[in-house]
């Protein structure tokens, strides 16, 4: 992570207002593979559990040019060179296309396992990232809250951080209740000694007549340990980086959702959307890297019956303006689209696209209020009244599963 990040983090911790929680959730309920194995062993989750997994997008991705509505000629002279032609876009209907780096995602549209939330955003909406986003992680628009919207749900659901896992390198404010936060696995890559050396090591995880309880328990800790490589693979190989970032949390959450750890929530994220510059290569390569991770992960979750359980929430802070600015990049916008998979979800369309001329001084108006969609996702993905969650908020997309 570079200091630039690591200030812009801070920045954003800064401006949600859950700072000194995620702080002290962070340090207080950080656990380790041995502890989510143990676990699994001793509570595992329930089969029938829905498990939500949300994939945060840093930066503002533009929408307009993830699901793209190409035969549109508003757009294509709204953006010239930064536009996508209609031949270049993987079809989904209705005149609107996916990026061309998102041939995964076409594949989960194809087999049903792919919904597209269309105009997603919040009411007097905010252009600032830090503010922006503080929205998105608490659920509320009009006032700053000290709690997430999933920390409100453990709040109102028990008292064990393991229920909710973010494999972020930072907790992210939305894990963050007001009595409970979530646990804290920062994926770095896992990796053992090989060899002659790793062969050893794993012998120390065997357990030996009369040993007493601190070597046995030393004992069970090399044997998780080694589990947990078994159950979640490594994100190294010889050495060297295999995946990307994303793929590798997605990595470890397939692994720790099939192994039946209790958990409902995980939270994993991507950054780098802030693409008021030469975007199109930026974004289409963010995009590539987003399908390259997502995609197997869906495929590899429905050949379980644990895995067939989740549900994924992919999201932004705020789209893009709808005209490309001088530099063949875009700026700070409003609504955009959301993406909803899993083999629960009710592919397809939902909620009108908007409008590309009727604007509000530049920007997309919204057709679908986040809420929402997070109401959706507390009810029938974690089986908990949204009342709980999202207090002095009625709606809901109804739909959105099968």
């Amino acid at each position: 992570m570079t200091i630039v990040q690591q200030v812009n983090r801070r920045r954003f911790l800064t401006a949600t207002g859950v700072t000194a929680a995620a702080a002290l959730a962070a340090g207080a309920t950080q656990v380790d593979w041995g502890h989510l194995m143990t676990a699994a062993g001793e509570n595992p989750l329930d089969p029938g559990a829905g498990v939500l997994v949300v994939v945060t997008l840093y930066g503002g991705n533009d929408g307009l040019n993830t699901v793209v509505p190409a035969s549109d000629s508003a757009y294509l002279n709204a953006r010239s060179e930064l536009a996508y032609k209609p031949e270049e876009v993987l079809d989904l209907g209705e005149g609107l296309g996916l990026n061309p780096g998102m041939k995964g995602f076409k594949s989960l549209w194809d087999g049903g396992q792919l919904a597209v939330l269309r105009g997603v955003g919040y009411p007097k909406p905010d252009h600032s990232h830090f503010r922006s986003m503080a929205i998105w992680q608490t659920a509320s628009p009009e006032t700053s809250v000290p709690t997430g919207w999933l920390g409100r749900w453990l709040d109102a659901t028990g008292d064990d951080p393991l229920r909710a896992v973010s494999v972020d390198p930072v907790l992210p404010p939305m894990l963050a209740g007001e009595r409970t936060a979530a646990a804290s696995l920062p994926v770095g890559g896992l990796k053992l000694p090989e060899g002659a050396l790793g062969k050893a090591f794993e012998g120390l995880g065997a357990g030996q007549a009369g040993e007493g309880f601190w070597q046995a328990r030393a004992a069970r800790s090399v044997n998780d340990l080694h589990r947990a490589v078994r159950t979640l693979g490594s994100s190294t190989k010889d050495g060297h980086k295999v995946k990307g970032e994303l793929a590798a949390q997605l990595d470890v959450v397939a692994g720790l959702i099939e192994a039946g750890v209790p958990s409902r929530v995980y939270s994993v994220s991507l950054g780098g959307f802030d693409t008021h510059a030469d975007e199109r290569g930026t974004q289409q390569r963010l995009l590539t890297e987003l399908d390259g991770a997502l995609t197997p992960f869906a495929q590899r979750l429905a050949k379980s019956d644990r895995g067939k359980q989740a549900t994924v929430l992919v999201y932004s802070e705020f789209g893009r303006r709808v005209t490309a600015n001088a530099s063949q990049g875009t700026d700070h916008g409003t609504a955009g689209p959301v993406f909803v998979l899993g083999s629960k979800v009710k592919g397809g369309f939902h909620g009108a696209e908007p409008s590309l001329t009727d604007l509000d001084d530049g920007d997309l108006k919204l057709t679908t209020d986040f809420r929402d969609v997070y109401a959706s996702l507390v009810e029938d993905v974690l089986g908990t009244d949204a009342g709980k969650v999202l207090p002095g908020h009625s709606g809901r997309m109804d739909g959105l599963f099968t």
